[in-house]
């Protein structure tokens, strides 16, 4: 399908949307709602604020149905509000001095192999954190919200050339930490 297919499909789905037709609705929340809560997310690191954000991007995509114009594809549109929005608290929890919150740690018991994996995220997850927040939204975006090159810069509000720097820039400050704590992962590998 190509890309003014996917924008016409998504143009008739939020005119059903705009129209309160259940079935749109549906289609919308189960396609683009847990993908805006793992965005969310990984900006703020604490599931309330995830949840509460996610939602009021839904919120205001519903009341953008009526006038929504297929300029750009859903997820796209719900990235760049969830961004602002994710922004925005984290400048207000700057403001009120709280620090961010850390990720929650996966509660399941599991096998060693699980538990290697857990902490290997555990490590690029802190790795990802010393970022600045532009690169590490590039990274998010493409590495791990499968956006495209373009759908992230528009999210990000910048070029193509502009998100690949910011991309290679992150690669290599990733590239070096995650190399100084080779060992200490490899080690975590042995149990």
């Amino acid at each position: 399908m190509t890309r003014s297919d996917e924008l016409a499909v998504e143009a008739a789905l939020m005119l059903g949307v705009a129209r309160g037709e259940p079935e749109a609705c549906r289609v919308v929340v189960e396609q683009q709602g847990p993908a805006a809560y793992r965005f969310a997310f990984r900006l703020l690191r604490d599931s309330e604020e995830a949840e509460d954000i996610a939602q009021e991007a839904m919120v205001r995509l519903w009341k953008q149905a009526p006038d929504w114009r297929p300029l750009a594809r859903i997820s796209t549109w719900l990235h760049k509000v969830i961004y602002r929005l994710a922004l925005d608290r984290l400048r207000r929890r700057r403001e009120e001095g709280l620090e961010a919150a850390e990720a929650m740690p996966d509660p399941s018991p599991g096998p060693e192999a699980a538990f290697a994996a857990v902490q290997r995220r555990a490590v690029v997850n802190e790795a990802l954190q010393t970022l600045p927040e532009r690169q590490r939204t590039a990274v998010q975006l493409t590495h791990f919200q499968g956006l495209s090159g373009a759908e992230a810069a528009s999210v990000l509000d910048v070029s193509i050339e502009a998100l690949e720097s910011l991309l290679a820039r992150a690669r290599r400050t990733l590239r070096t930490t995650l190399e100084d704590r080779r060992a200490e992962l490899l080690e975590r590998d042995d149990g």
